[in-house]
């Protein structure tokens, strides 16, 4: 059983930066598979923010694209999310998700990500 764990949050000034991390606890076996970050404001549904690969191929939601950049160190098992020119809209829980099926491609469908951490915090300030 792997456990994953975030950390980096906080709370920022609009078009500030933060970088998200989430270290998996555990062993696996597991190859071709996806990780990912997901978001949930209050009174809204759980929305996928990015998707990677293990091969490396990533994944982003429209809202976040060109502003946030999620990669992965697999010897270390971490996975990043780099945030970038942050709006208020980016206020959320953010969770890291993993899912250690065969995958020849990564969705951002937090349906199809059967582990996931605690969350941590993000707030954006103007």
């Amino acid at each position: 059983q792997v456990r994953l764990v975030e950390s980096g949050g906080g709370s920022v000034q609009v078009g500030g930066s933060l970088k998200l991390s989430c270290a998996a606890h555990g062993y696996t076996t597991a190859s071709n598979y996806c990780k990912a970050w997901f978001r949930q404001a209050p009174g809204k549904e759980r929305e996928g923010v990015a998707a990677i690969h293990t091969s490396g191929q990533t994944r982003y939601a429209d809202s976040v694209k060109g502003r946030f950049t999620i990669s992965a160190d697999n010897a270390e098992n971490i996975l990043y999310l780099q945030m970038d020119r942050l709006k208020p809209e980016d206020t959320a829980m953010y969770y890291c998700a993993a899912d250690f099926r065969w995958r020849a491609l990564c969705s951002t469908n937090v349906l199809e990500y059967d582990t996931l951490g605690q969350g941590t915090q993000i707030t954006v300030t103007s």
